[in-house]
């Protein structure tokens, strides 16, 4: 029986089956149709506009090994006209995050882009190993979320970026629907589903690979046989993420389709008016002057409960206002203000 060919190429060998179409095609189809379908989002989203400095986050893992070996390749092939940039940081996780670091030194080095790395020691006088010692592994997640989530916006401050594009591909975004869904927490729906989000300081984040398959990326690393880190953090492993993950592989199971079929529908949603009437204003804190809703924000407050011992009292709304009716915060509780966009910034590392 002769092999089958390609299903797009028609003359070469089909070696793969794509997840996302079902088609059996070759090797060099696949890059293509992997990288045109990026390309077409990145602009039929108008992500980028000629000359914008752009800080790829930077974890050393799959995604955004694939997205920074992708950005380079497409920037080169259409002429985009980005200045790209490698932004990591390094949340204190001995024997993982010290590891992939390393990766991320030699990706560094592969693509030729200058490299900051950030650590949530140096911001906050915290590592997520001492957090996790006080607070065990529940909630561990809640505070590494909101730490990267800001300390990504702080580095990308200090490199004078305008642009922050991160590796969520199309099974994290199908994931978070599901997430919100079960939380009841419908009004969230719009945001975790918009390809551009506005950052503080006027830094947008945005997702490139948001409709790509988390299948489809590995697929790609491991055929172009890019360096990265494949070890999952070792704290994860109890977060409330990993239930909706699991139901998402059952469903893609049975109906390939359903990654994205979950992400039209939360785009479909429509928040009624008195819901979002529900969602608080913008200010900034009054200690670090990041973006907030409150007088403090969420990083601020979550330092407070740790620094006073009573961690989980910065988690909840309820709780912080028993936080707050506890009296002043302690003074020595690390509060390094919101990085200004510098001149010059000597601390980023060229490849």
């Amino acid at each position: 029986m002769p092999p089958k060919l390609c299903a797009l190429c028609q003359s070469s060998r089909a070696i793969l089956k794509r997840p996302k179409t079902g088609q059996q095609i070759c090797k060099d189809c696949f890059f293509y149709v992997f990288e045109t379908e990026v390309h077409n989002t990145i602009t039929q989203a108008k992500l980028f506009a000629r000359g914008d400095r752009v800080a790829i986050g930077a974890s050393g893992g799959k995604d955004s090994t694939v997205l920074a070996y992708v950005l380079k390749t497409l920037n080169e092939r259409y002429d985009y006209g980005l200045d790209l940039f490698l932004l990591s940081i390094d949340e204190g996780i001995t024997g993982y995050r010290d590891d992939s670091l390393e990766t991320v030194k030699r990706n560094q080095q592969q693509y030729s882009m200058p490299l900051k790395i950030l650590s949530y020691d140096e911001l906050y006088g915290w590592t997520m190993d001492r957090i996790v010692s006080q607070i065990g592994k529940k909630n561990n997640c809640t505070f590494c979320g909101v730490f990267r989530r800001q300390a990504l916006d702080r580095g990308a401050a200090m490199l004078n970026v305008d642009h922050i594009v991160t590796g969520h591909n199309a099974d994290d975004i199908a994931e978070t629907v599901l997430m919100n869904i079960m939380r009841g927490d419908i009004a969230r729906l719009g945001r975790c589903t918009s390809i551009v989000t506005q950052g503080e300081d006027t830094i947008k984040r945005s997702k490139p690979f948001k409709y790509a398959y988390e299948k489809e990326i590995v697929m790609y690393a491991y055929f172009k046989k890019l360096d990265y880190f494949s070890t999952e953090c070792i704290y994860s492993p109890d977060a409330y993420r990993g239930h909706a993950r699991t139901f998402l592989k059952d469903l893609e199971a049975a109906r390939p389709s359903a990654i994205i079929d979950i992400i039209h529908s939360g785009e479909a949603f429509e928040v009624r008016g008195e819901v979002k009437a529900t969602q608080k204003l913008q200010q900034i804190c009054k200690r670090c002057g990041y973006m907030s809703s409150n007088d403090l924000c969420k990083a601020c407050t979550l330092l407070e409960g740790l620094e006073r011992g009573v961690a989980s009292s910065g988690i909840t709304d309820r709780a912080r206002k028993r936080l707050d009716a506890d009296g002043p915060t302690p003074n020595n509780l690390r509060t390094i203000p919101f990085y200004q966009r510098p001149s010059d910034n000597p601390s980023v590392t060229s490849a």
